[in-house]
């Protein structure tokens, strides 16, 4: 057995994957003119860096993000009403360490639930532990839970998340028995855990999803104390886009 196989024999008993990768340290050490300790920095450097690569990519996998969107991504110059400097102060994490919230709302295709998934996702890369749900799917999740007798276990791992986004929170009317599931989860998170809601009704038209007039004037109390209200009122995201593309399909057309 060679020394190269005794090391990556080594770095496998040890979970040091990266340090089987030595050679390329190897390398750039003798290109630089290294000793022994900037050698052995670079080499645990490498293999740090790519765990927490490894527990960031985790972190978004557990989260079940419906698409794959980031802040990078985002045309704010769409939303006259948000500053994106402001989305960017979101951005670092500090609302969740405040255990805030953040309310996303206006019409449909502006973009709201691609500045909560970039949001999101910019947390998993922070080290924070992000769930994601559309509305609709929580409610489906904690009933088929409560059926099953496993309310509290559903419950327990929703708390053990630093941001909950609850996705398009409008597109439906819930049952009282469903408005009372997720009154009870928001309810549980007030104040000990960061929730990021997408809707496109005012909260005066929350009646027209929740059957039961105080419980949703409860929630919106709850909520929105210590919230962020960004006002994503603008023209269609995805209008303007396949706008965009029938001009240049046409623009296209005119060129033949």
């Amino acid at each position: 057995m060679t020394d190269s196989d005794v090391i990556s024999l080594y770095a496998k008993q040890l979970r040091l994957p990266t340090l089987a990768m030595y050679s390329d340290v190897v390398r750039q050490a003798e290109e630089m003119g290294w000793g022994y300790e900037e050698f052995l920095c670079e080499l645990l450097r490498r293999e740090l860096k790519q765990r927490e690569e490894n527990q960031r990519k985790r972190r978004i996998h557990q989260a079940h993000f419906a698409l794959d969107k980031s802040l990078d991504m985002f045309d704010f110059d769409l939303l006259p009403n948000v500053e994106e400097a402001y989305i960017w102060q979101l951005a670092n994490g500090e609302f969740v360490e405040r255990k805030e919230n953040i309310i996303l709302i206006g019409n449909p295709g502006s973009g709201k639930t691609h500045l909560a998934i970039g949001l999101g996702r910019r947390l998993c890369g922070l080290g924070y532990r992000v769930s994601y749900y559309t509305a609709a799917n929580l409610v489906t999740e904690l009933g088929e839970a409560q059926q099953d007798r496993q309310l509290s276990k559903i419950t327990r791992n929703l708390n053990k998340s630093d941001l909950l986004i609850l996705d398009e929170l409008s597109y439906l009317s819930f049952t009282r028995a469903q408005s009372e599931l997720l009154f009870h989860v928001l309810s549980d998170r007030n104040e000990r855990g960061s929730v990021i809601i997408t809707t496109n009704l005012e909260f005066s038209k929350w009646g027209e999803i929740f059957p039961d007039s105080m419980m949703t004037a409860a929630l919106v109390d709850r909520i929105t104390h210590n919230a962020h209200i960004l006002n994503m009122n603008a023209q269609s995201y995805r209008l303007k886009d396949r706008l965009k593309k029938s001009k240049a399909l046409k623009e296209g057309e005119n060129d033949k």
